[in-house]
């Protein structure tokens, strides 16, 4: 598996020009994370078939498997997820692990490819539809 490297944000997304995004639960300063933004990138606050990129923040396992149920059957195969996660060296209460995350992803036909920071507090984790089921 990949681990990003201190690329910008916006590019370890996999952010390209005109692409559109869906974010869920992100932190106050994720728009300054993603600075700079390729040109013509949308943030979107609804997930449809046009999201290319959804990236969702949870540090409940609850929400993170509500939000990515909802998701899973609003995304078109290309697209792809990214989930964040506090980590452990951040101290924040949560039930999720990068192991837990995969617990909830596997069934539903999703794999994890790349791991990356996000930021001190956020981990990510890439993931796409299954190859055999796009």
């Amino acid at each position: 598996m990949n681990t990003c490297s201190k690329t910008p944000l916006a590019r370890k997304l996999g952010l390209k020009t005109g692409a559109t995004i869906f974010v869920r639960g992100a932190p106050d300063h994720y728009a300054n994370l993603l600075d700079p933004l390729p040109d013509g990138v949308r943030i979107v606050s609804r997930m449809t078939k046009s999201v290319d990129v959804a990236h969702v923040f949870a540090d409940r396992r609850a929400g993170l498997k509500r939000a990515l149920t909802t998701i899973r059957t609003r995304m078109k195969p290309s697209a792809t997820i990214w989930v964040s996660w506090p980590k452990k060296s951040a101290k924040v209460p949560t039930d999720l692990t990068e192991d837990s995350i995969r617990d909830i992803v596997l069934p539903m036909g999703l794999v994890d490819i790349k791991v990356c920071a996000v930021d001190k507090v956020w981990s990510g984790l890439k993931l796409v539809i299954r190859r055999e089921l796009r």
